[in-house]
């Protein structure tokens, strides 16, 4: 099923988002890189798909009604056996029933845990007055405490967005500091504008979240998607 059908059909089911796993099947027509993973109803089918991709991993909770998983008690990371992955799987689903009673749960996301990189977010959003504007800066929760962040109206091409990287602190660390290689910085520009093809190319996209993307110092891959919906475009 192409990704605009699958936008389509979201919208007219009423819900405001994709779940994370149809984020990612956006992702591929743009060819945006992610962690392998399973998606899965129960906690034995769970415990397949670690053994499958391999340990570590994550989980997280698929709901319509939980946008920001964090809050809601709906990750877990860092899970290194079948026996923690039992465990984490049950404490993570009453966390997410406790905290949020009325969230329907669709099923659980289980995906490879990837090595530490340096977190950088990219993002955008569909401005009333300039149209579609992609950000990038610091990730993970640095976006909030350090707003290292800047914009480009999209489309833009691979030199602006290579400008856009450098005109952020983050920078500096992308170019390696200390005993760390330097990060693909062509690779994170290429992530950029993907990003903003996608919100030039699909006005039902409101405001997409790629936090944290991962830099490493051969490619970026995004560990969490993000994707709210509009009816109203721009």
């Amino acid at each position: 099923m192409g990704y605009k059908k699958l936008v389509k059909d979201v919208l007219d089911a009423g819900r405001s988002h994709l779940l994370e796993p149809e984020a990612y099947h956006v992702c591929d027509e743009y060819g945006i890189t992610y962690p392998q993973f399973k998606y899965v109803s129960n906690v034995k089918d769970g415990i397949d798909a670690a053994k499958s991709i391999g340990f570590p991993v994550v989980i997280k909770v698929v709901s319509p009604q939980i946008i920001h998983k964090t809050d809601a008690g709906g990750i877990v990371t860092g899970i290194q056996s079948e026996e923690q992955f039992i465990n984490a799987y049950d404490t993570m689903l009453d966390n997410v029933r406790n905290r949020v009673p009325a969230a329907e749960i669709n099923g659980v996301l289980v995906q490879k845990a990837m090595p530490k990189g340096v977190e950088v977010a990219v993002g955008g959003l569909r401005d009333p007055q300039f149209g579609p504007v992609v950000m990038f800066g610091a990730g993970g929760i640095l976006i909030e405490v350090l707003q290292d962040v800047s914009f480009r109206l999209a489309r833009l091409d691979k030199e602006e967005a290579l400008r856009q990287i450098k005109d952020t602190k983050i920078f500096r660390i992308l170019q390696g500091v200390r005993q760390n290689e330097p990060c693909n910085i062509e690779a994170l520009a290429d992530l950029i504008v993907h990003a903003g093809n996608l919100l030039v190319e699909t006005p039902e996209i409101g405001e997409l979240d790629f936090n944290p993307v991962l830099a490493y110092p051969d490619r970026c891959v995004v560990v969490d998607a993000r994707i709210i919906l509009s009816s109203e475009t721009v």
